[in-house]
Parts: C-alpha cells; sequence; structure tokens
C-alpha cells in the first residue's frame, strides 16, 4: 500500500478500474498518511475524514457494480482552502474568515464529487491567496519538499506540500498570477493555469476575480488533464501519440529572462535543448508590448483587490500579517479612471501578443527566474520580502496578464520549472504539447 501514496492519480485509478486497488483502502492509506505525518498541520488545515471515508465507500461499491464515473472516480485528492465545503470551515488562509463554514460546495467540487473523487480536506494557503512565497504566519507556511528552509511557493502552498510529500494524490489550486505554476514548480510538480473564464468561481473565495483562476497540481500531465475533466464534468485531453516533432515553440526573451539566476537559468536552458533534440523548432521572441504591459500590474490587481475585501480589512486590519495588508492596501492609490485606463492599455497588449504567438504551439520561459526564498528571513527582511515575491510571480504573472492557459513542467533540476504557455482557451492543445515535453525532459 505504501507504494499507492506515490503513484500518478491517473494509475490509480486505472488499479481501481482493473480490481487491483480498492478506494476505501486507497483512502484509508492516504488518511493514515496524513494523521501520521509530521508536518500535517501546516498543509491541512482540515482533514475531512468522515467525507473521505464515506465518498471512498461509494466509489467502492460503482467500481463493484461495473459503474465507475471518471477513470478519477475512487482517487483522493486535497482542496486550497478557498472552494467552499459545506459544513467544512473555509477560511482562505485569513483570521479575517475565521469560523466561516458555507452550506454548500463550490462548483468545482460538486463537479469532482458527482465524478467520483474523493476529498481528503482542505489545504493551507497564502492569506487571502495575495503572495506567491507561500509564507504565512497567521495560520500556517507549509513546508518545501526540497528544504525546510525554503518558502513552498504560493498562494496554493498546502496544495503543492500535500502531492509533494504524497498525502494527496493530486490537488486542486487557484492561480491569479502565479499561484499553481510556482509552488508546483519549487516542489517538482506539474501544475495547469487554466484561461480566466473557463471554470466557474461559484463558491471559490474571489482575490482578483478578472484574473482568478481554477487548476491542478500534479505528479503528470496526464493527471492535470484528468483532473482539469473532473472540474468540469467533461472529457480529458487524449494525449495519446503526442510528439515534438514539427512543434514551434518560441523563447519568450522580452522581461521572462531579465535577472534570471541559477540554478533556474542553466535548469531552463537543458530543458529548451531536450526539447529540440525531441523535435521541436525553437525560435526566440520579442515583444515589445510585454514590457510595457508589466507595469499595469500594479493597478489591475491591488486596485480590485482591495475593492473587493476593503470592508473586511479594514473592520480588522489587525488580523492581518502586515505584508499582506500593506500589498491589499496599495489598492488605495489608484482611481476608477487609473483602472479604466489600464484595462484599455492592457487590452491593446494583449492583441499584439496574440499576433505575435499566432505561428507557435507554446510559448517557454522558466516557471520562476529564482529559487525560493529562505522563510526566516523574509518575515526578518522587508525589502527582501517584497522584491522577492514580486519577482517569483513576474513570469508567470505574463501569462494572467495576457489571458492565457499556461502549463508548469518539473525539469529535472529540484525547484526549478519550464512554463509552456498557450493561446486562450486551447488547454487540450497545450496538455498534449506539455506531455510530448515531459517525456522529453524525463
Amino acid at each position: 500500500m505504501g507504494d499507492w501514496l506515490k503513484m500518478t492519480a491517473s494509475d490509480l485509478g486505472r488499479g481501481i478500474g482493473a480490481g487491483r486497488i480498492d478506494p476505501v483502502e486507497l483512502t484509508e492509506c492516504y488518511l493514515d498518511a496524513i494523521d501520521a505525518h509530521p508536518h500535517r498541520d501546516a498543509i491541512y488545515a482540515r482533514v475531512t475524514h468522515d467525507r473521505a471515508q464515506a465518498e471512498a465507500r461509494a466509489a467502492a461499491d460503482r467500481a463493484r457494480h461495473g459503474l465507475r464515473r471518471s477513470l478519477l472516480d475512487g482517487v483522493p485528492i486535497s482542496w486550497k482552502d478557498l472552494f467552499d465545503t459545506a459544513g467544512t470551515g473555509t477560511e482562505a488562509g485569513s483570521a479575517l474568515l475565521k469560523g466561516r463554514v458555507p452550506d454548500t460546495d463550490a462548483l468545482v467540487l460538486r463537479n469532482a464529487t458527482a465524478a467520483g473523487s474523493v476529498c481528503l480536506g482542505k489545504t493551507h494557503m497564502s492569506e487571502l491567496a495575495f503572495s506567491g512565497l507561500g509564507l504565512n504566519p497567521i495560520t500556517a507556511t507549509p513546508p518545501n519538499v526540497h528544504d525546510p528552509k525554503w518558502v513552498p511557493g504560493g498562494s496554493s502552498s498546502g496544495a503543492a506540500a500535500s502531492v509533494a510529500f504524497d498525502l494527496a494524490a493530486s490537488s486542486i489550486g487557484s492561480d491569479t498570477g502565479g499561484s499553481v505554476r510556482i509552488p508546483s514548480a519549487w516542489n517538482d510538480l506539474v501544475g495547469l493555469k487554466t484561461t480566466s473564464g473557463r471554470i466557474s468561481l461559484e463558491g471559490v473565495v474571489p482575490l482578483c476575480l478578472r484574473f482568478d483562476t481554477i487548476g491542478p497540481l500534479a505528479r503528470s500531465v496526464e493527471d492535470a488533464a484528468e483532473v482539469l475533466a473532473l472540474l468540469e464534468g467533461g472529457k480529458a485531453a487524449d494525449l495519446r501519440g503526442a510528439s515534438l516533432s514539427g512543434k514551434r515553440l518560441a523563447v519568450l526573451q522580452t522581461v521572462a529572462l531579465d535577472d534570471l539566476r541559477d540554478p533556474p537559468g542553466a535548469a531552463f536552458d537543458t530543458a529548451v535543448r531536450k526539447l529540440s533534440k525531441a523535435g521541436a523548432e525553437i525560435v526566440p521572441l520579442h515583444i515589445p508590448e510585454l514590457a510595457d504591459a508589466m507595469p499595469l500590474s500594479p493597478v489591475l490587481y491591488t486596485g480590485e483587490a482591495y475593492g473587493l475585501w476593503r470592508d473586511v480589512i479594514e473592520a480588522n486590519p489587525g488580523a492581518m500579517y502586515a505584508e499582506i495588508l500593506e500589498r491589499f492596501r496599495a489598492g488605495r492609490n489608484f482611481t476608477a479612471p487609473d483602472y479604466v485606463a489600464a484595462w484599455a492599455k492592457l487590452d491593446a497588449a494583449r492583441a499584439a501578443w496574440d499576433m505575435a504567438t499566432a505561428g507557435f504551439d507554446a510559448v517557454l520561459a522558466p516557471t520562476a527566474p529564482i529559487m525560493p526564498p529562505d522563510r526566516d528571513r523574509l518575515m526578518q527582511d522587508h525589502d527582501y520580502y517584497v522584491s522577492e515575491n514580486l519577482l517569483a510571480l513576474r513570469n508567470t504573472r505574463i501569462g494572467n496578464l495576457m489571458g492565457l492557459c499556461a502549463l508548469s513542467l518539473p525539469t529535472g533540476t529540484p525547484g526549478c520549472g519550464l512554463m509552456l504557455m498557450g493561446r486562450p482557451d486551447c488547454e487540450e492543445a497545450l496538455l498534449r504539447t506539455g506531455a510530448a515535453a515531459e517525456r522529453a525532459l524525463a
């Protein structure tokens, strides 16, 4: 049974379908591992034992009668603590929401439950999802799988840790500026950022509604495809025969390679060479309009985030971690005309991006230009916190600003990810390219 904890979600699903794995035993294996783990309370905010066991029993019954609802029917996954869960606290990593217990599940959780997945519980996250570092002194800072001195990446920090430490077969996170891809990269997982608007945000605690997206953190591209189908109640992308032969991949030169540190820089160069060797055509790409769009982030992100949360925050600002409070309050510096003008400029930049990338199957960049920062220094050095948080999110934020879908893959260098950005609403094509890239990088 110990081997089950390291298997991909898809392989677990195939084992259930073949009768080799019992969903009840599988779920108990995960629950026992969670409860025995020394970092349990730093990874999981709440473990839903009763729900998981009941869902596992139902999955086992369906498997016995040949009535499985999906490949992942009976597979245990975890959920970031901003997805409403009926009867279970959903506090989004913030003392401002302490004691918040929804009456109903978020729509994506209802979809996943209807397809047979087993909910293990809710994972810790950055406060109100407004940091890419994963540092949260208000609730908990999950560990990084590589080094206890490193932050795990955020805001889906516990989501990544639950999979990386073998305490969930996959996890569901959210990505507003990189919150699925950063923790995936820093914990050697696959992370999929979906296109804004593709997956319903009903029952999801918001940060910036025009940028918030939902996506899986997983052990393989196949798992990411299957979990995406789970969230939508749809059919997974067909990854059979995926190849890099004939694919045109652009290496983004604008912004994404600035101030690139090692080992992420070396890992990226090695990864690109492997993709080229596997048959992809690699082309350098400059998009000047992107450089003009990046400075729009403060007004677009903090303006909306503070607008959504101002009343709640100002009613009890002392309950917040000072760094997160300061970031929210920066939204006070922008006017409604500033916000409207920024969106007009961003729409023009998106049009330029679409034209420049039309001939490519994906655009490549390092997922993060830096390694995970030191968690103790972040707590003690304000300037370090601000600079590292912004730099951590810089490359991933490109995908959010340009309205893209994006995929982070492990490079084989610990803590370093390769990001592939695809066209909006083209997740299936991106996943096929990602599956081929995954094999080339292995």
